[in-house]
């Protein structure tokens, strides 16, 4: 009786294991295409900086433009950050950045810009997409030999765009910012 028993378990247990094994590849998401984040997108975020003693947190205003090319896809982006001058009254700097991407050589991986050497003045930048997250990396090589990396994560959902930035210099985290934006055009 008792080794039935344990056989009954033993099987019920494969087959819980098996369900669960099946339920979660049906569950898991298959990644979007670039087309699922085209167009314009705005929002703001809030920045946190472990390297700046008089502004620490800072509000940015976003602004994202995903475009398909023939072969890939441009990315635009404009930040406004509140980070200069007195912090009761700081003054805006305003950065855009345009980036062409092109399929690289591994399938989902496309390569951005001229991505040259990464010790030159531009960063060597990649973009992927896993799940619903488009995922755009950044390197480049200080002048004193650090390694300096910027991830943007931008995730896609029924209420917009997620943004979580970070940026590692030699592997520490001196800067966060997370934001949300809303499509305003295709």
């Amino acid at each position: 009786m008792l080794k039935r028993d344990i056989k009954r378990a033993s099987q019920s247990a494969v087959a819980m294991i098996a369900i669960g094994l099946i339920w979660s590849s049906a569950v898991k998401a298959a990644d979007l295409s670039i087309a699922a984040f085209s167009g314009h997108w705005q929002g703001s975020g809030l920045s946190e900086s472990e390297v700046s003693s008089t502004f620490r947190l800072t509000a940015r205003d976003l602004d994202v433009t995903i475009k398909p090319t023939a072969d890939g896809f441009a990315l635009t982006t404009t930040t406004v950050q509140r980070k200069k001058g007195d912090p009761n009254n700081p003054k805006a700097v305003r950065k855009t950045t345009e980036v062409t991407f092109r399929p690289g050589a591994k399938p989902g991986i496309w390569l951005g810009g001229s991505n040259r050497d990464p010790m030159a003045a531009d960063a060597y930048v990649w973009a992927r997409i896993k799940g619903q997250t488009l995922i755009v990396h950044a390197l480049r090589v200080d002048d004193d030999g650090a390694s300096n990396q910027l991830i943007y994560r931008r995730t896609l959902s029924a209420s917009g765009m997620a943004l979580n930035f970070q940026r590692l210099v030699d592997g520490e985290l001196v800067r966060t910012v997370k934001g949300r934006l809303v499509k305003t055009a295709d």
